[in-house]
């Protein structure tokens, strides 16, 4: 989605946000001096904070993990027994989710009713969890620029979000069919519910005059919700899917408040 992204960005913007981080892959893309990144997701939050803080010491804990199957499920259930997980260092913690991250079926965050990471180990031959050469550069951008990292909902940002500045959303997607859904990302659901409130979060960014750019499904209920607004559909490859004979390009939205 990157590309089709950087075609869309306004002109000037002052602060850069993203209220749905996740992998972060625009925000490094961009790498915009000035910037509020934020996401629910506290494990995930807890690795960016590591890598900015401590890094040095977060790749001593990754070189100690081993690319074995019982291994990998013995960490992975670490998080089951509250008394052990709580013992974990946020370095060791962060180490933990960088590393069943690498080696779980396709690189999948997922959790399960309980909050617990769920994803089955992939018995990839060499997965690379200690990137050093990448945690480094991703520590050097959030201590050099101004990066401030938060961890609550999107909606408390909205305090801070002023006039000219840019704001780009990518929130769990509009469910394309009843089995697509994917809500293991966090406990908390995003339903059409959701997706509206997120469309009047958007709409009081419209009235402040922010810039704010949207990713999402390409569905009839999205295209309706957002009609107010420019929307063009775009093909982005997605090599996700069970059955490999369905991955490869489809369609989705990108939904903007200005021109371009």
């Amino acid at each position: 989605m990157v590309p089709e992204i950087r075609k869309r960005l306004p002109k000037g913007y002052k602060t850069y946000y993203e209220p749905f981080l996740g992998g972060g892959a625009v925000f490094f893309a961009l790498q915009p001096p000035k910037a509020v990144v934020n996401d629910l997701n506290s494990e995930i939050i807890n690795v960016y904070k590591s890598v900015k803080d401590n890094v040095d010491k977060l790749i001593i804990e990754l070189k100690k993990h081993k690319n074995e199957s019982d291994y990998f499920y013995d960490l992975r259930c670490l998080d089951r027994d509250e008394k052990k997980f709580s013992k974990l260092s946020s370095v060791q913690k962060a180490a933990r989710i960088i590393y069943l991250n690498k080696t779980c079926f396709n690189g999948l965050f997922r959790v399960n009713s309980q909050g617990q990471f769920n994803a089955p180990f992939a018995n990839y031959k060499n997965p690379n969890f200690v990137n050093k050469e990448v945690l480094k550069a991703v520590s050097n951008l959030l201590n050099t620029s101004e990066i401030e990292i938060c961890n609550e909902s999107y909606e408390k940002m909205i305090g801070k979000i002023q006039k000219g500045d840019f704001v780009y959303i990518d929130p769990p997607y509009d469910p394309v069919s009843d089995t697509a859904s994917f809500t293991g990302y966090n406990l908390e659901r995003f339903d059409r519910e959701e997706q509206k409130k997120l469309k009047s979060f958007c709409d009081t960014l419209d009235e402040k005059g922010a810039y704010f750019l949207l990713s999402n499904s390409s569905t009839n209920f999205i295209k309706k919700l957002y009609s107010a607004y420019t929307i063009d559909l775009v093909k982005v490859p997605r090599m996700i899917n069970s059955d490999a004979s369905k991955r490869g390009k489809v369609d989705e939205v990108l939904v903007r408040n200005y021109e371009v």
